[in-house]
Parts: structure tokens; C-alpha cells; sequence
């Protein structure tokens, strides 16, 4: 398992509300994503976006993010990710208990 951990990094503070809408309207798109196990949108008491992506594989997770991927989610956010790329070891998982 690869993970991605993708940060946007603005000046300001990015508003709650702001993120929790953009999250809302891109859930959708992840939804049932084929290699995709987990996304989450957060927000850190830093006031930064971080988006954090739980992936089958490093192919998939690089297909995904492509150049036009990128420039789409820098216009909506109004700056750049930086992306951290790691290996998933093991996983727990209790959200079925």
C-alpha cells in the first residue's frame, strides 16, 4: 500500500467552511475509485488543507496524479500540493468493530 499525503500551504488560514465545501463536492469523485482504499480532507490547527489518500499500489497513485490533476486541485485551493509519497507497512483498521 502506498500512501499520499498531499498539503496546501497558503499564507492566510484556509476557512473551515471553505474546505468542508470543496470536500463535500469532491467526495463524490472518489467514491468507489478503483485502487483507492481511503481519502480523507483535513485540516491542521496550523490552518493548513491536507488531503491524505491510502492507495493499492505506487502505479496507481501515480497514475492518479497527474499534471492536470495538479492544476485542477491548485486552482481550487489557489496554490500548489506538495505530495509525500510512502509505503504503507500494515494497516489497522477498526471501523468495522
Amino acid at each position: 500500500m502506498i500512501g499520499v499525503l498531499v498539503t496546501f500551504t497558503q499564507t492566510d488560514k484556509f476557512d473551515r467552511r471553505t474546505l468542508a465545501k470543496i470536500a463535500d463536492e469532491a467526495r463524490g469523485t472518489f467514491d468507489g475509485m478503483p485502487g483507492l482504499r481511503f481519502k480523507s480532507f483535513t485540516l491542521d490547527d496550523a490552518g493548513q488543507a491536507q488531503n491524505f489518500y491510502l492507495w493499492d499500489d505506487e502505479e496507481k497513485a501515480r497514475a492518479f496524479f497527474t499534471e492536470e490533476i495538479v492544476d485542477m486541485v491548485t486552482g481550487i485551493f489557489g496554490v500548489p500540493p506538495k505530495m509525500e509519497y510512502f509505503e504503507v507497512l500494515e494497516l489497522v483498521d477498526n471501523s468495522g468493530t
